[in-house]
């Protein structure tokens, strides 16, 4: 645990280039130029993490429930879009620009729906600056779809007082009185706000560890104290893991977040140097 007893306030600033928290003109004609991309290293700098040496692996799974474009007849089609960024990329993608990089395919012609997905993963690569793996959900396979909550010991009952709303990574200590452990841990507390905004993130988080065992109290009071903080959904889950492993030194750490949806897209940050992503199966508050 850290012997530093000083908080400190944490302040990420976005590029100045970015249209979120701008006024903007929707456009319904195909437009790429709309996406816009913002650098890891915005947030990895402050956590000293370095891209060829992060100390995890992992996935940013978008789900997008507002994809529409046309057949060549002019007719309306519907899919639901998954979307699978490595962590490895240059950029991660801005969800604002995202969504209006969507909505130019509203009035756009396209011979099939093998051709649509083509266009966004050459579209959302060259945003991220690495390969983007996406799929598309027709309708006649809505019905394979599942609800999945996650699983583990539900942190949120425990009776605590709080009283700080800015991440605070000195309530995460291990329990001297309990032995090394193999636990999961669940809260849906978790709450940020958008880095330029301040407008609400609401997310699920699971937290998966093997070593010492943490104290459950500090962790919900720290994973509280996000609660006014802003950063962008990704940033936040790389927060978490780095200051989880810092404070209390786990052999295994996996950090799962499952946030809702706006603007029709959900960000799910998974996070890990043991395990595989998790299947992209969508929660009750998605």
């Amino acid at each position: 645990m850290s012997t530093d007893n000083s908080p400190k306030k944490i302040i990420i600033s976005a590029p100045d280039n970015l249209s979120l928290g701008k006024e903007v003109d929707y456009e319904f004609e195909y437009n790429p130029s709309l996406l816009q991309g913002v650098p890891r290293s915005l947030s990895r700098d402050t956590l000293h993490l370095v891209d060829k040496e992060l100390p995890f692996d992992g996935i940013d799974t978008w789900t997008g429930y507002e994809l529409s474009w046309l057949n060549l007849k002019g007719k309306p089609c519907i899919a639901i879009l998954e979307c699978f960024v490595p962590i490895t990329s240059e950029n991660l993608i801005e969800s604002k620009s995202f969504k209006l990089y969507l909505n130019s395919f509203n009035q756009t012609k396209f011979a099939s729906a093998d051709e649509v997905k083509k266009v966004l993963q050459s579209d959302l690569s060259a945003c991220a600056g690495q390969p983007v793996e996406v799929n598309l959900i027709l309708p006649q396979q809505f019905d394979s779809l599942k609800f999945k909550e996650f699983e583990g010991i539900l942190l949120d009952e425990l009776d605590i007082a709080i009283e700080e709303y800015s991440p605070n990574s000195q309530y995460l200590n291990v329990d001297e009185h309990r032995k090394d452990v193999k636990e999961t841990l669940v809260s849906h507390l978790l709450k940020s706000n958008c880095l330029i905004t301040s407008q609400p993130d609401w997310a699920s988080i699971q937290i998966r560890y093997e070593g010492k065992a943490i104290a459950h109290e500090g962790l919900l009071k720290y994973l509280i104290s996000f609660r006014q903080h802003n950063e962008f959904h990704e940033q936040c889950v790389e927060r978490i893991y780095s200051d989880i492993m810092r404070e209390c030194s786990p052999e295994k750490l996996t950090v799962c977040a499952r946030y809702t949806r706006r603007g029709g897209l959900d960000i799910n940050p998974f996070r890990s140097n043991y395990e595989t992503p998790y299947s992209n199966h969508r929660q009750a508050r998605q």
